[in-house]
């Protein structure tokens, strides 16, 4: 039989004092207002724009997210804040843009003196980065926690070594399930049975993603109707490429039945590009997220606490399309994770708020990765901390559909080689308009997004001026960030050209 881990002597006794409302051993004053919400901060790892139903994929099954949707606003023009995953992470955490933490490549990634950059003979030297956030940087779940909630993190954390005082519990949350410096669930049976992750124990035939789920659904009962704060972190759809046999199976025969009259794949160069969503077991384990969040939602149900419990769903970068298995496709975006272009950059986004966001509206505002901070901290009656969110705008006029976000352009800087086959670029948008800076030959690229959401149309020979000033306000910004910058590389061979490898 497996061990339930019970952490109802931990959270049992707790007394939350805030907002006016007393909480003694789950019980409330007669005379106290309505309790803070329950926040559920659902977050998956390399999922695409486009591989949810509701966000137009055909191939894909995901009910329960989908749901989710109806039961709330969907984003369309919603970002991550870098195309990978750990400064994306740190960006969520601290509501900073990535320079800012440090962070701008996957902590792992090989440091710039890497004999590697030389070997492949890459044209820069990338920039350095950190590999955990600051000291004294402050998380949104340091700042829920000091307001009394309580914090929960399960998943993928992959924004510093737990081992070395840079997990989940030194950064404001009470319990790590699973959480490590890895990237994936490596190690071991990796999605299956036998796990290699902390506070997680496995059965033969048990799946990460359930357990997760089981693990997420234990600890909310153990609240005790006080209010708690979950970041439920998938490692799905993150390589290594893995699901349950009779998904599997269940997506062949559904590939089978997809037309598609182009050819499979472009080029990206350097890479090669999937145009078409096909692939049985990416599908597999986008079901088995999904059937993960059914299971929570089904608890908040059974608990009867769905109507004072906010969720809110978004991916840390786009869908893998040109490497390691090319398991999706983006379209209409271009390119995917590790790039630039839309495809690597625009997530999926949605957040239910019972009794205030409107059922299936839909809002096309420019929402960062940052944004989670405010946006929880307001959503709870908490004061914005200015200071520390430095640059996540709240979302909560949105969502209450009486206003609009007070920003005007969104912004990226990733000074790095991809394992995806992007390269060091920065980029700016402001409205419809995105420009892209790559440092290996300061070329720029101008699109109009409205008209040409797959970036094939380099506008910036038609549109100087424009391109001219947000490229000012794009070198401004990193200024402002304190942005490092790739250097060159003392033996690179323009005749022989870069050699395309995985770093």
């Amino acid at each position: 039989m497996r061990n339930k881990r019970g952490y109802a002597w931990l959270l049992g006794g707790v007394v939350f004092a805030g907002l006016g409302t007393f909480f003694v051993a789950g019980e409330t004053r007669a005379d106290a207002p309505e309790p803070p919400p329950n926040i559920l901060l659902l977050f998956a790892d390399d999922l695409g724009w486009t591989d949810l139903s509701s966000f137009g994929s055909s191939f894909y099954e995901t009910p329960h997210l989908d749901r989710l949707a109806e039961n709330g606003m969907r984003f369309t023009d919603a970002y991550a804040a870098c195309q990978v995953c750990s400064p994306t992470r740190a960006a969520l955490l601290t509501g900073r843009y990535p320079p800012r933490t440090g962070i701008t490549d996957f902590i792992g990634a090989p440091p710039p003196d890497h004999n590697r950059y030389r070997q492949l003979n890459f044209r820069l030297l990338p920039a350095p980065y950190d590999r955990h956030l600051p000291d004294g940087t402050v998380t949104f779940a340091d700042a829920f926690q000091a307001a009394g909630y309580q914090t929960f993190f399960l998943g993928k954390w992959h924004a510093g070594d737990p081992e070395q005082g840079f997990g989940p519990t030194d950064h404001g949350f009470d319990v790590n399930i699973a959480g490590t410096a890895r990237g994936g669930p490596y190690g071991r049976g990796n999605y299956f049975h036998p796990f290699d992750l902390p506070n997680l124990t496995s059965e033969p035939g048990d799946h990460l993603t359930d357990r997760l789920a089981e693990e997420a659904v234990q600890l909310i009962r153990g609240t005790r109707d006080e209010p708690f704060l979950m970041f439920l972190s998938f490692y799905d759809v993150h390589t290594p490429l893995m699901t349950k046999p009779e998904l599997r199976d269940k997506y062949r025969a559904k590939a089978e039945t997809v037309e598609h009259d182009g050819p499979r794949f472009l080029p990206e160069p350097p890479r090669q590009n999937r145009q078409v969503q096909d692939h049985a077991v990416y599908a597999g384990m986008i079901e088995v997220m999904d059937d993960a969040v059914g299971t929570l939602m089904a608890a908040l149900e059974e608990l009867d606490i769905a109507d004072r419990t906010i969720v809110m769903f978004t991916s840390d970068n786009g869908g893998l399309s040109t490497s390691e298995g090319h398991p999706t496709s983006n379209l209409p975006l271009r390119a995917g994770k590790g790039w630039i272009y839309e495809g690597g950059i625009r997530v999926p986004a949605m957040v239910s708020w019972p009794g205030v966001t409107e059922p299936g509206s839909v809002s096309n505002v420019l929402l960062s990765s940052q944004d989670f901070f405010p946006t929880m901290l307001e959503m709870a009656g908490l004061p914005l901390r200015k200071n520390d969110h430095l640059d996540g705008v709240s979302l909560v006029p949105v969502l209450r559909q009486q206003g609009d976000l007070a920003r005007d352009a969104l912004f990226w800087h990733y000074p790095h080689y991809g394992n995806q086959g992007g390269s060091p670029s920065s980029a700016i948008r402001q409205g419809d308009w995105k420009l892209i800076e790559f440092f290996e030959d300061q070329r720029l690229e101008l699109y109009h997004l409205a008209e040409d959401l797959g970036e094939q149309r380099n506008l910036v020979e038609q549109h100087p001026d424009r391109a001219r000033a947000m490229h000012e306000r794009l070198k401004a910004w990193r200024e402002e960030v304190g942005a490092r910058y790739p250097t060159t590389n003392p033996d690179y061979d323009a005749e022989t050209g870069r050699r395309d490898r995985q770093m």
